[in-house]
């Protein structure tokens, strides 16, 4: 026999001072009656009076608590073997974590706000299986793919800065990181996301480009920024915000760069979506696009799904509980 809910069984520890009250209060009864009549008349005083009614009462209330919690925690015992089959659509993830991303001309900034858009999409997937690359100067895998959500959200909560060591924004390089996992997963239903200001400063990511269209993967990008731009604010080593200059001494302002991520996305028959405050534009691809893909077995296996048995203990407990409603303190006394 197994619980579901264990914990339920805290609850017991609330019955020994019940227990104790209970055995207080028959005693005190007792005494009370004998306070209130001299001894020769007591036995005449107390014949209906059975202090063993009174705490077979009591058992029964106990029974009746203790069998609840009992319920509560869901005994559970038997079971069958059922197969469990997870469908759905491969989807990675490429976030800019590049210092640009620092910019608050997205609040509560462009990094914070595409987490908190990530999360959001999380609570719709069903069975899709979601991985993350974190890129900068250079690329890394944070998360390969998984169905494992909440262990996809605690590395989602790592996401900054310094995760990558080298600044700098290279889209070529997080190609080439989501290409190395998509092929380490042998899988054909998938769809890259890419996240960013478009900033890129590196190589060309065209030639990667065409590699995943030949591959059959989709590239959706999404732009966040704006075309203004804004002063690029970091925490320097005092703790306190400061403005990111060049080696020239002059501050660096960062701005979208739709051009690139439009020309990215639709050379693999994808879309692009520019942020904004109200549709940031994630759950947008997702519905329109990646949920219409065909979707694939990625896991098969066997579960144990055991019977609930709460009905035993909680239908006794009903039963106690009439009986000591119906059960009466007093006994017949003859004429």
């Amino acid at each position: 026999m197994k619980f579901a809910t264990p914990e339920n069984l805290l609850w017991l520890w609330a019955v020994i001072p019940l227990f104790a009250f209970l055995l207080w209060a028959v005693r005190h009864r007792r005494s009370m009656l004998g306070r209130f009549s001299q001894q020769k008349l007591f036995a005449e005083i107390t014949k209906s009076y059975d202090p063993k009614r009174y705490r077979l009462k009591a058992a029964l209330l106990i029974g009746v608590i203790v069998l609840s919690i009992f319920a509560l925690a869901r005994p559970q015992w038997g079971y069958e073997t059922r197969e469990i089959k997870r469908r759905g659509t491969d989807i990675l993830l490429v976030v800019d974590v590049s210092k640009s991303m620092l910019t608050k001309d997205v609040k509560p900034s462009r990094l914070e706000r595409t987490k908190l858009a990530i999360q959001d999409l999380i609570k719709k997937l069903k069975g899709d299986r979601i991985g993350l690359v974190a890129f900068a100067g250079d690329a890394f895998l944070i998360c390969p793919l998984t169905v494992d959500y909440s262990g996809f959200l605690l590395n989602l909560e790592d996401l900054g800065p310094g995760i990558v060591p080298r600044g700098g924004t290279n889209i070529a390089a997080a190609l080439r990181e989501a290409l190395k996992e998509y092929e380490a997963a042998g899988t054909k239903y998938k769809a890259v996301v890419i996240i960013t200001d478009g900033e890129n400063l590196e190589e060309d990511p065209m030639p990667l480009v065409d590699k995943a269209k030949e591959k059959g993967i989709k590239i959706f990008s999404i732009g966040v920024g704006t075309q203004d731009g804004e002063l690029i604010q970091v925490t320097n080593d005092n703790g306190s915000t400061d403005f990111l200059k060049d080696s020239q001494g002059n501050f660096v302002k960062s701005r979208l760069n739709e051009s690139l991520l439009q020309k990215i996305a639709l050379a693999t028959g994808g879309v692009y979506v520019r942020a904004s405050g109200t549709q940031f534009g994630l759950e947008l691809i997702y519905d329109q696009e990646i949920s219409k893909f065909e979707k694939k077995d990625f896991q098969v296996r066997s579960e144990k799904r055991y019977f609930e048995r709460f009905q035993f203990p909680l239908a006794l407990a009903l039963l106690f509980l009439v009986f000591e409603m119906v059960f009466p303190l007093r006994r017949r006394v003859g004429a």
